[in-house]
């Protein structure tokens, strides 16, 4: 049987997921339109969405398309459609970073249920959150760990939960880096750029509401976005008292180029997802990755090589307010089919 092609309300479905996914100061740097055949969906790179001082390498510009990725997979089973990844399909063009071929005819859609994923993953990318605000002293228990370590797996991604002494140590290295950050005028300009303000129009970018207060006592280095002084924007936030120990995990692959990344966006908003159907909160503390340095030493020498591609702290707590989004015509491109993307 012919694949069948993907219907305008299909495509704005599937863009509608790919783009609640989470990204650097929720800059949003993707793009969608549909393959030329019009069975299915490439995710491409916004460069002018970049954020190049905070991320240099493009890791983080990667990790968000991927993430999107993932949400398109799911939205696919949502519509019946059974899915296969291309990453990085065409050498020529660096800004074509994934085609999901969407193969066969379409099927019904999905009823709510387990899914292709274990779960149903697709009521939670509408549900999704960061949450920057003091979790509670529960334990993550070890039977959701053993999932969330799972469900990376399945995406080419290691999952590490730290015992004591690894978070001490991430978070000394990510304190660390977090100073370098609100001592570098540049960094600080650069990401009080995508601070927005409460209650406006903005479709990207961060509203004050979502960046929650300082740890009162220092010991989970929160990113100060908007600022110490003579820097500071914005109005005031209290600092609260965090959890004693947080609990940190580590997203580890054993190489380190654009291929890794996009399995690190994948396997993070897959974990994320899982997260929010067990009624978790997640925070990426992304400041270590962002120097090369301080980036090396949040692994861990006794787990042999690998690179850590992001730090998450997960725990019970308060759900983060939801971040504006760009509307569907800026995101879906469906003027123009591409060409093909190679074998």
């Amino acid at each position: 049987m012919s694949q069948s092609a993907l219907t305008p309300a299909d495509l704005r479905l599937l863009a509608a997921a790919g783009g609640a996914a989470p990204s650097l100061h929720n800059s949003q740097p993707w793009r969608f339109r549909p393959t030329q055949d019009g069975g299915g969906v490439e995710v491409l790179a916004d460069p002018d969405r970049s954020v190049p001082l905070a991320d240099a390498n493009g890791a983080a510009l990667h990790i968000a398309a991927g993430a999107a990725l993932f949400n398109l997979r799911v939205a696919a089973a949502r519509l019946g459609r059974e899915g296969s990844v291309r990453l990085l399909p065409d050498p020529a063009d660096p800004h074509l970073l994934a085609v999901l071929d969407l193969a066969g005819p379409a099927a019904a859609p999905l009823p709510p249920g387990p899914g292709p994923f274990g779960r149903d993953l697709y009521p939670a990318i509408a549900a999704r959150r960061s949450s920057r605000r003091p979790f509670t002293n529960r334990d993550v228990p070890e039977a959701v760990a053993a999932e969330l370590i799972a469900a990376a797996r399945d995406e080419g991604v290691a999952l590490a939960v730290l015992e004591e002494e690894g978070v001490r140590r991430v978070l000394e290295v990510t304190t660390e880096a977090e100073d370098r950050i609100a001592h570098d005028p540049a960094r600080q300009v650069e990401t009080r750029s995508w601070l927005r303000p409460d209650g406006g129009e903005a479709s990207d970018g961060l509203p004050y509401a979502v960046l929650g207060p300082q740890d009162h006592d220092a010991r989970v280095p929160m990113r100060e976005f908007a600022g110490r002084p003579p820097f500071h924007e914005g109005p005031p936030q209290p600092s609260q008292r965090f959890e004693a120990l947080p609990q940190l995990c580590t997203l580890l692959t054993t190489g380190d180029g654009p291929a890794d990344w996009l399995r690190t966006g994948q396997a993070l908003e897959r974990v994320w997802l899982l997260v929010t159907v067990h009624g978790l909160r997640l925070t990426v503390l992304h400041q270590a990755v962002e120097w090369p340095d301080l980036r090396w030493r949040l692994r861990d020498p006794a787990e042999g090589p690998g690179h850590v591609q992001l730090v998450l702290r997960v725990g019970y707590g308060p759900p983060g307010a939801a971040t504006p989004r760009r509307p569907l015509e800026d995101v879906l491109d469906l003027s123009e089919p591409s060409g093909p993307a190679g074998p």
